[in-house]
């Protein structure tokens, strides 16, 4: 029986879910899936150029195990970009430590702490915000988590 995993940590959702080659349908393109840690992995080693020491301690995981996380991303992102296939990024055992809101009527994206909710633009008062850590099926959970670190 394998033992369960550890929930990684990740700074916040991501703006973009999924990617595609241009000019081509999103009907019939293989999907390639990278995990929320895998873009995590990605966003720490290659953006903002963490060793992985650095990144594991940022994620609260093993550096052997950030290094196996990194090395799945890289290959699964030059599986899409070599092969046109469709990036989508979901899923993952994972806790947010922040959140991201847009909003749908002026396009401002709004970063906050996983404690703190959006309910009106700060700028244009619309009440159409999309909170995109609930997107990813996140939000109390990652609230509790943070409440019990």
């Amino acid at each position: 029986m394998t033992r369960p995993k550890k929930e990684r940590l990740v700074k916040q959702p991501p703006l973009f879910t999924a990617f595609k080659p241009v000019g081509i349908r999103r009907y019939g393109l293989e999907t390639v899936l990278l995990s929320l840690d895998e873009y995590e992995a990605i966003r720490l080693a290659d953006q903002e150029g963490l060793e992985h020491s650095e990144a594991a301690v940022r994620m609260e995981i093993s550096r052997p195990t950030f290094t196996r996380l990194i090395d799945a991303a890289r290959k699964k992102l030059a599986d899409f970009i070599m092969n046109g296939k469709l990036l989508q990024i979901e899923g993952g055992s994972i806790h947010f430590k922040g959140n991201v809101f847009k909003c749908n009527n002026c396009g401002k994206i709004i970063a906050l702490p996983m404690d703190e909710h959006v309910i009106l633009c700060p700028y244009c008062e619309s009440e159409d915000i999309t909170d995109l850590a609930e997107n990813h099926g996140h939000g109390d959970c990652c609230r509790d988590h943070e409440n019990d670190r």
